[in-house]
């Protein structure tokens, strides 16, 4: 039982993205840098496997999570909180297509069906997810952004398989999460300047995403993803796509539009029942 609240947990503290990033006046450049440079120590400091397994085999991987991670925070500023995380949550997608060309791993006529219908749900992400609000200035651009972030999700995904073959799985994952932020803070840094002074507030929302948002959630996850199956991981990890519409509307006002909502649904159901199959076919 306590396996399974921490990755509810983990869950909660990944949903809290997108409204405290709004919340900050700082820039997407700001965020993503300092964010990161946070999240890197918090991770390093409360992961003990961080801070071994470093190779160039977990740079690559890190180089993915770290277009993902900026792409993320870009998009949360520009689109709704909805549209990111929904979008986001299209990552299996482009992971069914990934995984046999870079892992050799057969595609099942299951698969092709469950493309399909993310698909559908992607659709209506872009067709119904383009209501501006103050908090949202650029839907359009943001969606693009978040769909992004999906892809590279999904190779940093498809990344962890790869470490995971080698044996020792959980050092070079949390390893390759700490090369990933450090990436993005020194590719950022730059872009960052000058750097605005900020309000309490700000430096406040920044320290929350790193060692909160990301730093906790990933001691959380590290600790119960080895104890839980599969099945219920996957489906406790979709409280974080369920909450982060539910903070952005708490802490802005921003609603999604009716299809977006219908994509999201979809998009979260699909993800439900692909988990649900899979486990029945290893069970089998």
């Amino acid at each position: 039982m306590k396996a399974r609240w921490q990755l509810v947990l983990a869950a909660v503290c990944f949903s809290t993205a997108g409204a405290v990033i709004k919340s900050s006046t700082f820039g997407a450049w700001q965020i993503a840098a300092f964010r990161a440079l946070v999240a890197m120590f918090a991770i390093v400091l409360l992961i003990p496997e961080a801070r071994r397994s470093w190779s160039w085999r977990v740079a690559l991987v890190g180089v993915a999570y770290a277009a993902a991670g900026l792409l993320f925070v870009f998009a949360n500023k520009l689109t709704t909180a909805a549209n990111t995380v929904f979008l986001q949550a299209t990552n299996p997608l482009f992971v069914v297509a990934l995984a046999p060309l870079l892992l050799g791993e057969r595609v099942r006529t299951a698969d092709l069906r469950f493309m399909v219908v993310l698909g559908a749900g992607l659709a209506l992400l872009f067709v119904g997810g383009n209501r501006p609000f103050a908090t949202a200035p650029d839907p359009a651009l943001g969606n693009l952004l978040a769909a992004g972030s999906a892809v590279s999700w999904a190779f940093t995904v498809t990344g962890y398989r790869w470490l995971a073959r080698g044996g020792g799985a959980h050092g070079p994952v949390a390893s390759a999460a700490a090369c990933g932020n450090l990436l993005v803070f020194l590719v950022s840094l730059p872009f960052a300047w000058p750097l605005a002074t900020g309000r309490p507030g700000d430096w406040l929302a920044v320290a929350f995403l790193g060692a909160f948002q990301l730093g906790l959630a990933y001691v959380f996850l590290s600790r119960a993803i080895t104890r839980v199956p599969a099945l219920e991981a996957s489906l406790f990890l979709l409280v974080e796509p369920v909450l982060s519409p539910v903070w952005a509307w708490l802490a802005h006002g921003e609603a999604p539009g009716p299809l977006a909502v219908i994509g999201g649904v979809v998009i979260l159901a699909a993800t439900a029942v692909k988990s649900w199959n899979d486990t029945q076919v290893v069970a089998a």
